[in-house]
């Protein structure tokens, strides 16, 4: 009788443990306990999810290319005649080519699908190329090279910048450069960045970077210890290195001291008060939908699609009237144009430095991490894009959509107490936010667009950063 009570016992202290831990506000799953450190919760909220995108197929016009429409892209620029005259080449870009938009609006759920095309930025022999593929003929359907463009150059693809990196580097030059300052080359960290365009006769119709380097030594937080005043300027097809500058030898490294960002290596004060983890519940779940690339929400509906150069593109954004009923067009298409940093210093390290980040690197972003770049019963949707042979490849977590309540009113009225009428009526302000990170060096660009219940759409870029300094010598 006893053993079968301590059974018993043992059972409701289990259950009740068991109990205790599902209502945490969160898990602790962190290798460093940070209090500031939102864990993830491997046990209790839903894991990002995973399609099956082998085997995926376009439900809308505007859905974004698929594993084997991409796999059909590279097949059919093998066999043309630009790609077979030459083993050496780089696609910059392969995306879907929109089709016509009135033919997109009178497009309905259930209607055979319009016809499926990629538009592709090559660089073949030096030589830029844009071409329409059509991915039911078979066939490329246009085809111009940068002497029928007006201007420009295509993206730069990680690919590029790896190749750019390696020159400078087999450059007896620029490593001079460093150990003259008593740098070890095994600390450095080097980046390729976009040279601009100042009508240099020696630079045009060339595609070139130009490379600097940090060192590592004691921190992370390279962007602490930038090596001013050695630049080399690269041309990217050639992989050769045009010009090398060093015009900062009197200027020190800094030491790197109390620089790294993270929190497992900081010392932080006992004086500064750290936050608790804060949890939003939806005991129901999310009210929004998700059907392929289709998102609906309250009186919302939009088609939602990855983009290697804008991160997020929205498209057929509508609206339900409150007193017709009826979906009303708000925007036929959305996405980030360009985003420009100029730096604005003169000097010779530095005033080239006037990045399109969206164009000349493109917004692709980084995997979201849940339960810190999005809440509890967030969606989470990856994209698939073209590396530069053309093969496809995941990126996962890259969008993720939510419900966002910061205790915010929405509407509040209570009548006065001189009218007799007891009435107090609030209503909270949800939000729908569709969400993406792009990191670009040094920069971490949060990409926000926010619906809201009263017809409002409100597009959000937020910065975070490591701090990038400019040494100068006094």
């Amino acid at each position: 009788m006893e053993a079968r009570n301590l059974w018993r016992f043992v059972l409701l202290l289990a259950l009740v443990l068991l109990l205790t831990w599902l209502h945490l506000p969160s898990l602790p799953n962190s290798k460093f306990h940070s209090r500031w450190y939102i864990p993830k919760n491997t046990f209790y909220s839903s894991s990002p999810t995973y399609h099956h995108l082998e085997s995926e197929t376009p439900q809308h016009p505007l859905d974004p290319l698929t594993i084997q429409e991409f796999n059909r892209v590279r097949t059919i620029l093998s066999s043309h005649p630009l790609f077979k005259s030459s083993s050496s080449y780089t696609l910059n870009s392969v995306v879907l080519e929109e089709p016509d938009k009135k033919l997109v609006l009178k497009w309905k759920k259930g209607d055979p699908p319009l016809p499926r095309k990629a538009s592709v930025v090559a660089v073949v022999k030096r030589v830029s190329h844009v071409l329409t593929v059509d991915l039911e003929t078979g066939h490329v359907t246009s085809h111009e090279n940068e002497t029928d463009l007006v201007s420009g150059y295509p993206m730069v693809t990680l690919e590029d910048q790896f190749g750019v990196l390696e020159a400078p580097l087999r450059c007896p030059e620029f490593n001079n450069s460093f150990t003259k300052r008593g740098v070890n080359l095994a600390d450095l960290v080097c980046l390729a960045l976009s040279s601009g365009w100042y009508e240099k006769p020696e630079e045009e119709n060339r595609r070139l970077m130009k490379v600097q380097c940090y060192s590592k030594e004691g921190t992370v937080n390279f962007y602490m210890k930038p090596i001013e005043g050695v630049t080399a300027l690269v041309d990217i097809d050639r992989k050769e290195v045009v010009a090398v500058s060093d015009d900062g030898q009197n200027i020190p490294v800094a030491s790197g001291a109390n620089t790294d960002y993270r929190y497992s290596i900081q010392k932080l004060s006992g004086e500064m008060r750290l936050l608790n983890p804060i949890s939003l519940e939806q005991p129901k779940g999310p009210s929004f939908s998700v059907d392929g690339h289709m998102v609906k929400w309250a009186n919302w509906e939009f088609h939602l699609r990855p983009d290697p150069r804008a991160g997020i593109i929205i498209s057929q954004v509508k609206v339900r009237d409150p007193d017709t009923s009826m979906l009303r067009n708000v925007m036929y298409k959305g996405f980030v144009s360009e985003l420009f940093v100029p730096y604005m210093d003169p000097t010779e390290g530095w005033y080239f430095r006037t990045y399109m980040d969206a164009g000349e690197y493109g917004l692709q972003s980084k995997p979201l991490n849940p339960l810190n770049d999005c809440p509890r019963n967030a969606h989470y949707m990856d994209g698939v894009f073209a590396s530069y042979d053309g093969t496809p490849y995941l990126q996962p977590n890259m969008i993720c959509i939510f419900e966002s309540y910061a205790g915010d009113i929405a509407w509040r009225h209570a009548e006065c107490p001189i009218t007799g009428l007891k009435v107090t009526e609030a209503r909270p302000k949800v939000t729908l936010v569709v969400r993406m990170a792009a990191a670009l060096g040094n920069y971490d660009y949060i990409m926000d667009w926010e619906f809201q219940t009263d017809g409002l759409i409100r597009a959000e870029v937020s910065e975070e950063n490591s701090i990038l300094i400019l040494h100068i010598l006094v």
